[in-house]
């Protein structure tokens, strides 16, 4: 759906995940669509069809939305990079990403845009500096535990490192690839932080979610847990590889350092006869000593690729 053409400016795509998402995307598109005609911009709407099984892509069309789709369920990560593919394609200058199921508000696209305008590059909607109507308390957890982690990565304060709602130029679609098997919100905010890029967060109203009440990324807060360590894991391994691999590393020298020291202390209380019988812990504490050492040195070699 096209908007108004001004000259000079910069031409916008509103691109949007939807995994069968039939009940509230019709009503999320015409929001963006008031909203975006009452403004300077040109625009289009993008919707990326994540091989849904109901109607999902044609009510996308029925609104107006561009729909590019996958043939089947492939996830938030490979979906977002047919985003900035298709985006790209489309011309856009600037690329505002926000959800199906209406919990970001529309009426605050116009807020990431000015921002854009005074010379960012990358506009975070940040839920925890806004308000929040509604999330879960593991999610909720979850969301300020990535935060802590991106913030101590890029030395940067982040309040909100999985918010779905972001504005940014097309310098950074096309220069940030996104390499996530997972999802993509950590991974650009490190990365555009790390090249340097102008990155703000600003307040935004986060409401209860619309024709659903559960989330399809959450089958339940325990298995919302064990995804969320194993990408805070992840998260760590890929951006700071010395630390993650440096204190796996010196855990199994400090371990096999302490068997040593025990060892010591039995071969002075009770002399080599009782020492004779730890055999194995010997052997066990020199592979922990030797094991440890090569996760250091794997650390360092990950450091310096990175």
């Amino acid at each position: 759906m096209d908007g108004r053409v001004t000259d000079c400016m910069k031409k916008v795509v509103i691109t949007i995940p939807a995994y069968n998402e039939e009940r509230t995307l019709g009503a999320v598109l015409s929001t963006i669509k008031n909203i975006m005609s009452g403004t300077r911009h040109s625009w289009k709407i993008l919707v990326v069809n994540d091989g849904s099984k109901d109607r999902t892509a044609t009510v996308a069309k029925e609104n107006g939305a561009i729909v590019a789709s996958h043939q089947r369920n492939m996830g938030l990560a490979e979906t977002f990079r047919t985003e900035m593919r298709e985006c790209l394609a489309l011309g856009a200058d600037v690329i505002v990403h926000t959800d199906a199921d209406g919990q970001y508000k529309a009426e605050e696209i116009p807020v990431l845009l000015h921002y854009i305008d005074k010379g960012y590059d990358l506009v975070l909607g940040s839920r925890f500096l806004g308000t929040i109507e509604s999330m879960p308390l593991m999610k909720r957890l979850g969301n300020i535990a990535f935060s802590k982690v991106i913030s101590n990565i890029t030395k940067t304060k982040i309040t909100d490192g999985q918010t779905g709602f972001r504005a940014f130029t097309k310098e950074i679609a096309k220069e940030i690839d996104i390499t996530s098997t997972y999802t993509y919100t950590q991974e650009q905010i490190i990365r555009a932080l790390r090249q340097k890029y102008n990155v703000i967060e600003v307040p935004v109203s986060f409401v209860a979610r619309g024709g659903r009440t559960k989330s399809r990324l959450m089958s339940g807060p325990f298995n919302y847990a064990w995804k969320a360590g194993i990408n805070l894991i992840r998260v760590y391994r890929d951006y700071e590889p010395l630390k993650f691999f440096g204190r796996i590393g010196l855990s199994m020298v400090g371990i096999s350092l302490l068997t040593g020291l025990y060892l010591l202390y039995t071969d002075v209380i009770y002399g080599n006869a009782q020492l004779d019988k730890m055999v194995p812990t010997i052997v066990l504490a020199s592979v922990f000593f030797l094991t440890g050492l090569q996760v250091v040195l794997f650390g360092f070699l990950a450091d310096m690729k990175k």
